[in-house]
């Protein structure tokens, strides 16, 4: 699998870069995933984030992981 690419992006329009979900569902897109796969990367996703107290992901590293996910010692 390969990893998200979490830089801000420019966007075509003054709403600013793409949201961090926004990228993630277009890079699903593009790779031609299931509707249903794309649904659980983004909940798990959210999952992490708010398991975070709602940080970014690029402001992580492993040690959240780890924290967010004991088994993956």
């Amino acid at each position: 699998m390969s990893q998200v690419d979490m830089t801000p992006q420019a966007a075509p329009d003054a709403a600013g870069p793409p949201k961090l979900l926004d990228q993630v569902r277009a890079r699903i897109r593009v790779k031609h995933y299931s509707i249903r796969t794309e649904d659980q990367y983004v909940q798990w996703i959210k999952r992490y984030i708010y398991f975070h107290d709602k940080r970014h992901p690029r402001d992580m590293g492993a040690a959240e992981v780890r924290r967010f996910c004991p088994i993956s010692r």
